[in-house]
């Protein structure tokens, strides 16, 4: 169930082991979030261009985590703080190139929310 997407700048396609940062995701957050690993889905999107700040050279990392409503925000929260160490964990440092990690936790509507395994 819990839908997450992942957003990095291209500059840091080797940098960053986005696969390795999924799998470790989906084992952490599973029993947290009370879901199968097997329900994880986590799609990543290279960034070719963005601009934070002054425009300095920068690069930055976006997680966001979906999961069904109803659940406390003391849960998400440390959902967040799980899923920021690990990305942070799976980032080798770029040189001269300062990279901004951030993520959100979102619901996504229980009563509207299906899925269909084919």
């Amino acid at each position: 169930m819990p839908q997450i997407t992942v957003e990095h700048s291209a500059e840091l396609s080797g940098a960053f082991d986005r696969r390795a940062f999924a799998l470790a995701l989906h084992q952490a957050l599973s029993p947290l979030v009370s879901s199968e690993v097997a329900a994880f889905k986590t799609r990543f999107r290279q960034i070719e261009e963005c601009v934070i700040g002054d425009g300095s050279p920068a690069a930055m990392i976006h997680v966001r985590i979906g999961l069904l409503s109803g659940r406390p925000a003391e849960l998400k929260q440390e959902v967040g703080r799980v899923g920021i160490e690990l990305a942070r964990e799976h980032l080798k440092p770029v040189e001269g190139l300062p990279t901004q990690l951030t993520l959100e936790v979102y619901d996504m509507d229980r009563e509207q929310y299906q899925k269909l395994v084919v």
